[in-house]
């Protein structure tokens, strides 16, 4: 007995120990990351941001750099007063935007429908048209990417917003509709048949009863989907191309560290920036996500 809680205790503190570094080298970049937008610009590129805690003098002058394109007065190494120009990210901030909250809810709500359908419909060519998708799930983004752009050639919608929405649409979709096929399919049938006697028709079944209870993995969904488009660069370039005018946020880092790329504080702040969006959605929908990615995996 002494011996099985022994282990236990031993097993515990390896898996606890092993979690407290994951979570540690995971932060680590965050907090440097953090501290870093915080610190005058000479102190950025002279020290390391871990020596911030000797030299407390942060300022937000980046902030004001990155999102308002404020200049700013520095104070170079051989002690110059010298003003630099501001670099606006509001434009690519609202761009991102543009782009991500319609290339997360068209393919959740096209993949919700589909996931009922195959999960509870009976047509014909249901069983080939899933293995089709299941298929698609393993066919690499990037050999899609110059036929796409041929057919939008032709279609004349390169460079729109409607392009690379259905750019997203159209890669998202397979992961999408399995697991929400694998969550929907455990819905028990009782609810359903009890709701087809009541008069229910399809719609209202899927309105009113598959997406409120679909929840969890709708939630799980949409923190992938975004994560996944609002850090997308390829697409973006691809089907939007490079204009300032459409530039979103991953292309405007990428900018800017071919034109400031010595600027520590500049390059941090806008990283940063770029990360809080993503991090409200996560902790808002994070209560959700195990149950979501569990969807399916228990039986009976």
């Amino acid at each position: 007995m002494g011996s099985s809680r022994r282990q236990s205790l031993i097993g515990n503190i390896v898996v606890y120990g092993a979690l407290i570094i994951i979570c540690i080298v995971w932060s680590v970049p965050t907090i440097g990351t953090l501290i870093t937008s915080f610190r005058p610009a000479d102190d950025a590129r002279r020290t390391g941001w871990w020596t911030a805690v000797n030299e407390p003098d942060f300022t937000i002058n980046a902030y004001k750099q990155v999102l308002a394109g404020q200049d700013a007065t520095i104070v170079n190494p051989e002690g110059e007063r010298v003003t630099v120009r501001g670099e606006n990210m509001v434009q690519a901030f609202l761009n991102s935007v543009t782009v991500t909250i319609p290339a997360v809810a068209i393919p959740l709500l096209v993949a919700a429908t589909a996931a009922y359908a195959f999960a509870w419909m009976d047509f014909p060519g249901r069983r080939m048209f899933f293995i089709v998708v299941i298929a698609l799930l393993v066919v690499p983004l990037q050999i899609a990417l110059v036929p796409v752009f041929r057919d939008y050639r032709a279609l004349n919608l390169n460079g729109t917003w409607l392009a690379i929405w259905l750019a997203h649409t159209g890669f998202g979709l397979p992961l999408s509709i399995y697991l929400l096929y694998n969550y929907i399919g455990t819905i028990p049938r009782e609810i359903l048949e009890s709701a087809f006697i009541d008069g229910a028709s399809q719609f209202t079944m899927f309105t009113r009863l598959i997406l409120p209870l679909s929840i969890p993995a709708l939630a799980s969904l949409t923190i992938f989907q975004f994560v996944w488009v609002w850090n997308d660069f390829l697409v973006a370039m691809t089907f939007l191309g490079t204009g300032e005018e459409v530039a979103v946020l991953t292309q405007y880092l990428q900018n800017l560290i071919g034109e400031r790329g010595s600027d520590w504080h500049l390059l941090t702040a806008g990283a940063f920036i770029t990360m809080l969006l993503p991090l409200i959605v996560f902790f808002s929908l994070q209560r959700f996500f195990v149950r979501g990615m569990m969807a399916g995996s228990v039986k009976g």
